[in-house]
């Protein structure tokens, strides 16, 4: 890939507005960043906006000089080193920045999540469990957030483990992990989805979540309260059909609240490293399918006017599923999605987890 292209790349994901369905979707039409950013003010227009504010090529070239400058770099979702467990993701980062050794990331991977005020116990089994998974040349993925997420990464430093941040690839969260994320961006891998620089917010940690879930081939929930982060990344672990593991704990104890809902759910219950790697076992090859022709897209009409106001109309403030949206307007599902492609470009939509999307 040349210099040019990732710049375009990286300028296409930086620009407002452009999230990660939205940079596949662009990148599928036209096939180059390139091409995408010379399209990219004529969709915005279409979409009832005035001029695109494109992230300006300084900003990209600065942002890269800093990554390089930190020992790490960047890996676009079409590139040989990015997960591809990952890559399968809906929505999944365009480029994330790493340091460390990308070639765990091709080895069987398991997430473990849990509470941040975790019990001594429950510390202790993850630092166990991370233990013996890497033994069995398992990947350990975690947030490097406190309680469990903690306790599995030093589990797992004896072999290969993962760090996922909310925060950009410099900025160490919570500040006394600082030591631990430094190591594991020396000897293991650190993965971050936000540019150098940027402080963790609120609104990142479901993002830093979907990763952590999208790169292994199960989550196991270590003590959770009802809506923690760590039950929404065992949520996203389901929506990307992987397998939902979980420990059960006491009904008196509030943390393991979570982790007793998922089983009850159909999470799988979780006792020993076994029934980890059973659950994440290998697919007898007799029960899959061989793969047939590849689809081919048809190319997209452009909607008329009338259509697009059709669509608009049923829009509202309520997240509503695309399918939805498709079968309600009677048009074809690609037209759909170039609408609201134009409309999320113009900063009038905004998307949802489970492919649903919303009115600004």
């Amino acid at each position: 890939m040349t210099h040019a292209e990732r710049l375009a790349r990286l300028r296409l994901i930086r620009t407002p507005h452009v999230g990660p369905v939205s940079w596949h979707q662009l990148m599928q039409r036209f096939g180059s960043g390139e091409a995408a950013l010379e399209a990219l003010p004529d969709l915005v227009l279409r979409g009832g906006a005035g001029k695109a504010r494109i992230a300006p090529a300084e900003i990209a070239e600065r942002e890269f000089e800093r990554v390089a400058a930190l020992g790490a770099r960047h890996i676009f979702s079409d590139e040989d080193d990015y997960s591809p467990l990952l890559r399968e993701v809906e929505g999944a980062p365009p480029v994330i920045v790493v340091r460390g050794d990308t070639a765990m990331l091709h080895r069987p991977c398991v997430a473990i999540v849990g509470a941040r005020n975790a019990s001594a116990i429950a510390c202790r089994f993850a630092r166990q469990l991370a233990a013996d998974l890497t033994g069995q040349g398992v990947t350990v993925v975690s947030g490097l957030a406190r309680g469990v997420d903690t306790a599995a990464h030093i589990g797992a430093l004896g072999g290969s483990t993962v760090g996922v941040i909310a925060s950009g690839i410099d900025i160490a969260f919570p500040p006394e992990n600082a030591a631990l994320q430094e190591k594991i961006a020396s000897d293991q891998l650190l993965i971050a989805e936000q540019p150098p620089g940027t402080e963790p917010l609120a609104r990142h940690f479901p993002s830093r979540n979907r990763i952590i879930a999208g790169l292994a081939h199960g989550t196991v929930v270590i003590e959770a309260a009802p809506k923690s982060g760590s039950l929404i990344t065992a949520r996203r672990a389901g929506d990307y059909g992987r397998e939902v593991m979980a420990v059960p704990g006491s009904p008196l104890d509030p943390r393991a609240q979570g982790c007793n809902l998922l089983i009850r759910e159909g999470a799988i219950l979780i006792q020993t490293v076994d029934d980890v790697l059973e659950a994440i076992g290998p697919i007898d090859r007799r029960m899959v399918r061989e793969p047939g022709r590849a689809f081919v897209a048809a190319p997209v009409a452009e909607p008329a006017d009338g259509a697009r106001r059709a669509l608009v109309d049923l829009l509202g403030p309520t997240p509503v599923a695309v399918d939805e949206l498709v079968r309600q307007s009677g048009q074809d599902a690609a037209a759909v999605q170039l609408v609201l492609l134009e409309l999320e470009l113009a900063g009038r939509v905004e998307r949802h987890a489970g492919a649903k999307i919303s009115l600004l």
